[in-house]
């Protein structure tokens, strides 16, 4: 899966502080989607943490990206996400929020999602609701300015607050997780701070 949905609408070009947002939750989207390849573990070797909030997070991930070998990210992945069935964690809103894939979340972002302008992409299996997915619309609706910051911030709280740092939090903790665990760290954070951003006056 590289990307759930497809962009049907204009876009704009953001602020810096938005353009730094949406690119942890398009990082979070890549990495939640498949395994990084060596050019990604390249750049995640390279990060320079700086002194943010999630300085201590961005400095885990560039760690673990350092230790990381290819090889050995795609059986984590595997065994995380896939599984013989189903992996260690099942990475769906539906999941984390009724128990049970393609119930009534699903439903409900696949609503949102076409009131936004977004239509499905032909020839993806996974859901929409997968965590790849909604961090990567995330992303989008930042870049291209697709929402007010009440509407952006009712879609976080409907479809990312409401479960992903439960699963960002589980993805620390697996057993299956070495490098993974360094994305749940920093995913974990970040939905803080992103919680921090919309708590604040419009």
């Amino acid at each position: 899966m590289t990307q759930e949905v497809d962009s049907v609408a204009g876009s704009a070009v953001p602020d810096e502080d938005q353009q730094a947002r949406a690119g942890v939750y398009s990082l979070l989207g890549a990495l939640l989607a498949a395994p990084p390849d060596s050019g990604l573990l390249d750049v995640l070797r390279d990060l320079q943490p700086g002194a943010g909030l999630l300085s201590p997070a961005w400095e885990q991930l560039r760690e673990a990206a350092r230790q990381a070998r290819p090889d050995a990210l795609q059986d984590e992945y595997h065994a995380l996400f896939i599984g013989l069935g189903r992996g260690e964690l099942a990475p769906y809103g539906s999941w984390y929020l009724t128990g049970f894939l393609m119930e009534k979340p699903l439903a409900q972002l696949r609503a949102d999602l076409r009131s936004m302008g977004f239509a499905r992409q032909e020839g993806v299996a996974e859901p929409e609701d997968h965590a790849a997915a909604v961090c990567e619309v995330m992303a989008m609706t930042i870049t291209e300015n697709r929402l007010t910051f009440l509407e952006q911030s009712t879609f976080f709280a409907t479809h990312l607050g409401s479960w992903l740092p439960r699963f960002f939090q589980d993805l620390e903790q697996a057993d299956s997780a070495s490098f993974y665990r360094a994305v749940g760290g920093l995913g974990n954070r970040f939905m803080a701070v992103e919680q921090e951003y919309f708590a604040m006056p419009a």
